[in-house]
């Protein structure tokens, strides 16, 4: 992907906080979603937003025969009608660290599918539509799990072409899975990609935990996920240390006390040295593209994988320039749509 920023935002920090703030994210309206809920294995739930208008894998070009009349119970009249789908491909986004469908790349993406015909649905990881999940589980950058089951489920109501693409801590896990999944994931994808993911979040963890990343990013991602943290506390009492969690400075001493015990994992150093997926890439077996600018404030740009550590299956894009899932392009106010038109292009080239 080539790409140089407008000369009046110059560094990483402005090309990430200006695009999420004031960067048009559509060509016309925002996008309108269908929310639909799944039972997880565990008796829990996931939402997932599905794109309404435009193309829906989750919405046939006719309506289908009622499940009633079929004598099947109305709850699966969803299922029923996906049964009709057309053989558009499909684009999965898994957002990033506190994000949603309404973030700003996922507004963008959305729009891009729009353009492109594509049917378009945004999983929402645990505690991220707005209603807290029931169980004590939440979510963690390499939830490999979790996109494995996502996947399957998908896969199994959708005909054509899958491609997925990951931002930030969506884009870890998903080529986490992929790495895990290695030949199998052709099963289930077509394509992946990842933007502006932590590869290395031992990397990314020091990165957000200095300095000005340390006094806005963090502080700002601690502001909705320390209420999260402690919501899920009255729901299962005794989970965690309260006070430990409320004396957290930084994401590193959360997670020690909230994701990484929570998931199965013996503290932050062990959260992080696991679920990284630098380590994995080189395992990956389907077409894979890792997109990093260089100047990202939370990505050190000498933590990015080189060719030897991706691997044959996984292009590297690097650009200079770009920040933390900002891209802005064209005259002021500047648009988001560069960075989604460049990643979707790439995915609907290597659908098999």
């Amino acid at each position: 992907m080539a790409y140089a920023a407008p000369w009046w935002l110059p560094g990483g920090n402005l090309q990430t906080i200006w695009p999420a703030l004031y960067g048009r994210r559509t060509a016309g309206t925002a996008p309108r979603y269908r929310r639909e809920r799944w039972t997880a294995p565990d008796g829990d739930f996931i939402d997932l937003d599905w794109l309404e208008d435009g193309a829906s894998a989750s919405a046939p070009a006719s309506e289908p025969t009622p499940a009633a009349a079929r004598g099947l119970p109305a709850r699966d009249d969803a299922v029923a009608a996906r049964a009709a789908r057309s053989r558009r491909p499909l684009l999965v986004l898994f957002h990033g660290l506190e994000g949603s469908s309404r973030s700003h790349y996922a507004e963008a993406f959305a729009d891009v599918a729009r353009e492109r015909g594509l049917a378009y649905v945004v999983p929402h990881f645990r505690g991220c539509s707005g209603e807290l999940n029931h169980g004590p589980r939440a979510y963690h950058s390499g939830d490999h799990e979790e996109i494995q089951w996502i996947l399957e489920r998908l896969r199994a109501a959708h005909d054509g072409p899958l491609l997925a693409v990951g931002v930030s801590l969506g884009g870890n896990a998903l080529l986490r899975w992929a790495g895990e999944a290695g030949a199998c994931a052709s099963r289930l994808a077509d394509a992946v990609a990842s933007v502006c993911s932590p590869l290395d979040l031992a990397a990314g963890g020091q990165a957000i935990g200095r300095g000005f990343n340390r006094l806005v990013y963090t502080t700002m991602f601690l502001r909705t996920m320390r209420p999260k943290a402690l919501a899920k506390l009255a729901q299962h009492p005794g989970l965690f240390d309260r006070q430990a969690l409320l004396a957290a400075r930084d994401l590193y001493e959360f997670d020690n006390v909230f994701t990484a015990p929570l998931h199965g994992f013996r503290g932050t150093d062990d959260y992080y040295a696991r679920a990284s997926a630098k380590p994995h890439l080189a395992r990956i077996r389907i077409p894979a593209l890792a997109l990093n600018a260089r100047n990202d404030p939370f990505v050190p740009a000498a933590s990015l994988p080189d060719a030897r550590q991706a691997g044959p299956s996984v292009t590297l894009w690097q650009p200079q320039q770009g920040g933390h899932v900002g891209f802005p392009s064209g005259p002021w106010p500047t648009h988001v749509r560069a960075m989604p038109q460049a990643v979707g292009a790439w995915l609907l080239a290597h659908i098999g």
